[in-house]
């Protein structure tokens, strides 16, 4: 991964229009106005967002034939020195009087012991097996170069893996998408939750699904009345109309899917989960029953515990609960030898609590890998301890290992994307030697 020049993404597709004196006139382009309209109400919300048509790439791309890969994003921040607690370390202690989970002792109140630095919140004792076969691993210090401690311009820079970049830029994972797209390809990209992430955005098409429950409903197009209307007005042979219909297909046949699932797992075929764990179950559910979908993207929120975190029960400890159910699940259903889970999270909390017992924004944090292809049960990349004289500015984990590096190695030795593909996805990156170990070789 060397230095790549950044590239703006191509302008909207503008759709052309009759020169007749009918398609000229007022109540013509009214209704063009209307159909535009209703079909950015429609599909930003009841059909989710269709994406731009995709581009046709000069060279052949390669597919993802070689596995899936699943990010899950915890938005706000999520505390990684509370979910791999560094217990060995004397600072840990002294930098939380009140919030450091108690070193291992066997008991449930306790952190669990990875290995001589690091143990495992109880909360998330459901992931443990993972680490134990081997297919769990974290960097404990990646982040982004950029030292933005803002939210939005922290997740912003992770969706388009541009640190320090701003503006209308496509995401990395859309641009994945595009290197397996070509005229005629349907959707390789799935996202779950989110109206439209900007990890997802770009010239690719991406299918999107609304959250929770909300999956299983077809919206305003499950009434046959309204959806017969709008697919009157939308009827034409423009691109617009031809995506529109594409959509309302693709919205029924998921709530439909979803749907049977619920009743499946009412029935006590499957069990059911709430939050992150549902989400991860209509994601492995619509991956599963499409093998033309390669990428998924679910993410969560309330991960910013700048007060009352709590330490082995509480408010973090409650989210780690909800995390581990939605790992447990996506680990079974993407367990073939090239499928590939990353938890990412775009930035860390500092070191020491505040005086809320909670905690601010920090730098450094815990980046997580699962699968097959991953060296599990150990952690990689460099870390220095809480010393003060070893944090960021005195107060933050520092980044050792830029995240895009980390994201490089499964999608470089698992996905085999060449080092030109990996620097159209992530311009001005380097590679990490120190990293080299962290996937197994085929």
């Amino acid at each position: 991964m060397s230095s790549h020049p950044s590239s703006s993404e191509n302008p909207a597709p503008t759709h052309a229009t009759s020169s007749s004196t009918a398609e000229r006139s007022p109540a013509h382009a009214a209704q063009r106005t209307r159909r535009a309209l209703v079909g950015g109400l429609i599909a930003g919300g009841a059909l989710g967002t269709l994406g731009a048509l995709p581009r046709a790439f000069a060279q052949s791309a390669p597919a993802l034939d070689h596995g899936r890969l699943v990010v899950v994003f915890l938005r706000g921040a999520y505390d990684g020195l509370s979910a791999f607690v560094p217990w060995s370390d004397p600072e840990y202690r002294r930098l939380r009087p009140n919030i450091a989970v108690a070193a291992p002792d066997g008991t449930a109140a306790t952190a669990i012991e990875l290995d001589a630095r690091f143990a495992l919140h109880p909360a998330l004792a459901p992931v443990l097996p993972m680490w134990k076969d081997g297919s769990l691993a974290i960097v404990p210090a990646a982040g982004s170069p950029d030292p933005t401690r803002s939210h939005f311009e922290a997740q912003h820079q992770w969706e388009i893996g541009m640190p320090g970049k701003t503006g209308d830029v496509s995401g990395w994972i859309n641009r994945l998408a595009a290197m397996n797209a070509g005229p005629g390809r349907t959707a390789v990209a799935l996202g779950i939750g989110e109206a439209n992430p900007r990890i997802l955005r770009g010239d690719a098409r991406t299918r999107l699904i609304a959250k929770g429950q909300g999956a299983t409903r077809p919206g305003v197009i499950g009434n046959e009345r309204a959806r017969e209307a709008l697919l009157d007005l939308y009827s034409g042979n423009d691109r617009l109309s031809k995506a529109f219909r594409e959509g309302v297909e693709s919205r029924l046949m998921t709530a439909k899917e979803l749907a049977s699932e619920m009743n499946a797992a009412d029935n006590g075929a499957a069990g059911s989960a709430a939050g992150l764990a549902l989400d991860a179950q209509h994601l492995a559910t619509l991956m599963r029953n499409d093998a033309t979908l390669r990428l998924g993207f679910i993410s969560a929120g309330g991960w910013d515990t700048h007060a009352n975190q709590g330490s082995a029960q509480g408010l973090l400890a409650n989210q780690f609960g909800n995390l581990a159910r939605a790992l447990v699940q996506l680990r079974a259903d993407f367990n073939q030898p090239g499928d590939v889970i990353l938890v990412m999270s775009e930035f860390g909390r500092t070191s020491a609590e505040n005086g809320a017992r909670g905690t601010d924004h920090g730098r450094g944090n815990a980046f997580w890998l699962i699968g097959d292809r991953i060296t599990g049960g150990r952690v990689h990349g460099r870390w220095d301890g809480l010393a003060q004289g070893n944090l960021n500015e005195g107060r933050d984990l520092p980044v050792r290992h830029d995240f895009r590096a980390v994201i490089a190695q499964p999608l470089g030795q698992v996905f085999r994307l060449s080092d030109s593909r990996l620097n159209d996805l992530f311009p001005g990156a380097t590679w990490d030697r120190t990293l080299d170990q962290l996937v197994r070789r085929a």
